[in-house]
């Protein structure tokens, strides 16, 4: 029996775009449902304060509204509110539903407005009353361990949240870093910014009093981690709930499990007893959303003087603002990475998590990103300390293909990484030879022209706890058409054609006779859902299974009934034959009637009907991928705008699906890492006020703003799963920023500016090069 692959690595085109693109996407606010009633929250307009006064009396009686919640009205409901993982990781994050004696930041809610309509909810929000009397808030995570510095949360002794000691590896590095003939310190720090998907967090819950039932339908990223979350809020079992996820307009980390207004918006509908609608708006997105990014490492690195790297020692400071989303602390995993594909040998990490008084932090594709920017930041650093070409310094020190197994000091392994392959596949792909030479010749017109290069591994597909397993279902119908019921939910990332491409080559039949359903806890087999870079590696592999154990059973049914060995048939297109006699055989639908209506005529040992479920678990608890980011820009001396002119990825994904996906989740990672590095900036004033609150402040890139992106690709194959795929979802915004910013300070090196912080607007490039003298 041989297995072909016909779709596996095609550029198949996507089966999701004839909806989308012509507007019959359905949404969470696109399902309707009769009599339901919309929330509108009331939110603090100040970072730190007492409530003194709260008044709903006058908002409650306004037309159309049903009832106005505040603290202690709806926490009785409440049972649980740790994430699947944080129940067994013994969760310390602070969470309350509404603001009570006090509010931590501007943005968290007081309030809720339940109404017939959104209008009516608005409206009754304004006239809630509510008498803050203002204290001083800290802001800046920086100094929020200073000595006096206010304390966030009432009852702390500080503001710090989590901390990573500085024992992590080596007693003999302090000995190193001492007698190293090149020892460089340097501080960078990344700003704060958001994920800012199209379509904001929304939910319709519709509790069924009688039947004790809930049905919700939600803006996720796993439908089934919604239903064990509000399993335990509520205190009931998960087959009293049904999860639906419809279409997501993007989420990157920011729906992985529901936040205060989801969950309030379900305990009202169960306290109501009637459907409860909340859609998020613009507003609430940029000023109460999980913020990402906020972050600060000093690195000392040392060398010798020919610049093989010896050592590293990094303190990572990370900003987690009042009240943190689960796991949004990055820092240890930030500490675990950081030397990256890179030979280092000794290292050492420390980091602390702490609270402020802004919207709290939350995971936004590649949330350690910031081991990758301010390490390549500091190879840029180093090698013009030593006077090297970055391009040379880190073809010495890149870990090669021949050094495999290589483990890092911090004991992670590279079971495969091909980090030096693909930084020479950049190289050559964007001319870098050749633009050195050129870039001298500029700069001797003038023009302030730079290369950047950032260079990473991405630990995709991690299996642990709640994201350990995926699962897939898969039934043949009788029709011969495939159906493919997967744990796994689409936010973008094309499922429902990759998934397809790899069981159409799995069970020898054409694309357009799989289907692939997602996004129904009542249907669909229990899986963490997407995030982590994971859906090739784990989901994919258990459609494979699925596929494989279904296929054998079709090739065992028609051996039997043609007096045929099972390795000696074959399925094409949908036919099953013996190997070599094409016409004899039948196909998968004659298949499927014959298990269906004659189950005496199958094979003794084949088990009834042609369904199979596969869980899949790597035994990685990572799968590797790397990547290489080049780029060019050119500064506008008078101005400080950057035009990105050239901009290459050599990406190592491994065994590609479909290489229209892959770029298009390199080409969207890598806007977001411009956007975050050019124009994203969620500035707040001393006091606690966010300075941005719609798209007229907080800038996102345009088509204008962002290069065609040059593709190159190396495939390797990934020993973690039979298909050898590697995840690759965050890795264009791990590597596009330090890219950027390089580049960026390549282009400033002869003014003498130096390039350590973002953003890096025209106003703080013009700002840099003021500070230099130029």
């Amino acid at each position: 029996m041989t297995v072909g692959e016909r779709f596996v690595g095609q550029r198949v085109a996507r089966h999701e775009d004839p909806r989308f693109l012509t507007g019959r996407g359905r949404y969470v606010d696109d399902i309707p449902m009769p009599g339901a009633l919309h929330v509108a929250f009331v939110r603090s307009d100040i970072a730190r304060g007492r409530i003194v006064a709260l008044d709903t009396a006058d908002a409650a009686q306004m037309p159309g509204v049903v009832a106005v919640y505040a603290a202690g009205d709806l926490e009785p409901l409440l049972h649980n509110y740790f994430s699947s993982d944080e129940i067994h990781l013994q969760g310390d994050r602070p969470f309350r539903l509404f603001a009570g004696e006090d509010v931590r930041c501007v943005g968290e809610p007081i309030a809720m407005v339940v109404a017939d309509s959104r209008y009516r909810a608005e409206d009754a929000v304004d006239a809630v009353v509510v008498e803050i009397e203002a204290e001083e808030p800290v802001v800046d995570f920086t100094g929020a361990l200073a000595e006096g510095a206010p304390i966030v949360h009432a009852g702390a002794e500080s503001n710090l949240w989590h901390a990573i000691p500085p024992e992590m590896p080596t007693p003999e590095l302090d000995a190193i870093i001492d007698a190293a003939p090149v020892v460089l310190t340097e501080t960078f720090r990344q700003h704060r910014y958001a994920t800012v998907p199209m379509e904001t967090r929304g939910i319709l819950a519709s509790w069924e009093p009688y039947g004790q039932q809930l049905t919700v339908w939600i803006s996720t990223q796993g439908p089934h981690n919604v239903r064990a979350f509000l399993a335990r809020a509520l205190a009931i079992d998960e087959s009293q709930i049904r999860v639906i996820m419809p279409d997501v307009g993007g989420a990157f980390g920011l729906k992985m499990n529901p936040s205060e207004e989801e969950i309030a918006t379900v305990l009202a509908s169960r306290r109501l007893g009637r459907p409860v609608k909340w859609i998020q708006d613009r507003r609430e997105n940029l000023m109460a959303d999980e913020h990402a990014r906020e972050d600060m490492a000093t690195v000392t690195m040392v060398a010798d003087e020919d610049g093989t790297l010896l050592a590293a020692k990094v303190r990572f400071t990370e900003g987690a603002g009042a009240f943190p989303a689960a796991h949004a602390s990055a820092s240890v995993f930030s500490a675990m990475l950081f030397p990256g594909p890179y030979r280092i040998p000794e290292y050492a990490a420390s980091g602390q998590t702490v609270h402020t008084n802004t919207q709290g932090r939350g995971s936004y594709r590649g949330p350690w990103m910031i081991e990758t920017v301010v390490r390549e930041q500091m190879i840029d650093c180093m090698a013009a300390r030593l006077g090297l070409d970055p391009l040379e310094l880190r073809r010495k020190n890149a870990i090669r293909d021949d050094e495999m197994p290589y483990t890092m000091p911090t004991g992670m392994t590279y079971d495969q990484m091909t980090a030096a392959a693909t930084l020479e596949q950049a190289a050559q792909t964007i001319g870098y030879a050749e633009l050195r030479e050129q870039q001298q010749l500029w700069r001797e017109e003038g023009r302030l022209i730079g290369i950047g290069i950032g260079l990473f591994a991405e630990p995709t597909a991690m299996s642990f706890g709640w994201m350990s397993t995926d699962a897939a279902t898969l039934r043949v119908n009788a029709s011969g058409r495939i159906d493919v019921l997967m744990s796994t939910a689409s936010h973008g990332q094309s499922i429902e054609t990759t998934m397809a491409q790899l069981v159409a080559d799995e069970m020898g039949v054409d694309i357009s006779q799989v289907r692939i359903i997602q996004g129904d806890t009542d249907a669909t087999p229990v899986g963490a859902g997407t995030g982590g870079s994971r859906s090739s590696v784990i989901p994919g592999s258990a459609a494979r299974l699925a596929a494989r154990e279904v296929r054998h059973r079709i090739a065992s049914i028609v051996a039997h009934a043609l007096e045929a060995s099972v390795d000696d048939i074959d399925i094409v297109d949908g036919f099953a034959h013996v190997r070599g006699t094409p016409t004899r055989g039948m196909t998968i639908a004659e298949v499927a009637t014959k298990v269906h209506t004659e189950p005496n005529s199958l094979p003794p040992d084949v088990p009834l009907g042609l369904e199979a479920q596969a869980r899949y678990a790597p035994e990685n608890f990572v799968t590797w991928s790397n990547a290489c980011h080049m780029c060019m820009v050119e500064i506008d001396g008078d101005t400080g705008a950057v035009e990105i002119l050239r901009y290459v990825v050599s990406e190592d994904c491994g065994v590609m699906i479909n290489p229209n996906v892959v770029e298009g989740q390199i080409a969207g990672g890598v806007v977001q890492g411009i956007g975050g590095v050019l124009h994203e900036h969620l500035a707040y004033d001393d006091a606690g006020n966010p300075l941005v609150s719609t798209f007229v402040d907080y800038l996102l890139p345009t088509a204008t703003d962002v290069p065609d992106i040059e593709y190159a690709h190396i495939e390797t194959f990934a020993p973690t799963n039979p298909g050898g795929h590697k995840g690759l979802g965050e890795g264009g915004a791990i590597g596009s920023p330090p890219c950027v910013i390089n580049a960026i300070a390549d282009a400033l090196a002869p003014l003498g500016a130096q390039v350590r912080n973002q953003p890096l607007g025209p106003a703080d490039i013009v700002a840099l090069m003021e500070d230099a003298g130029a």
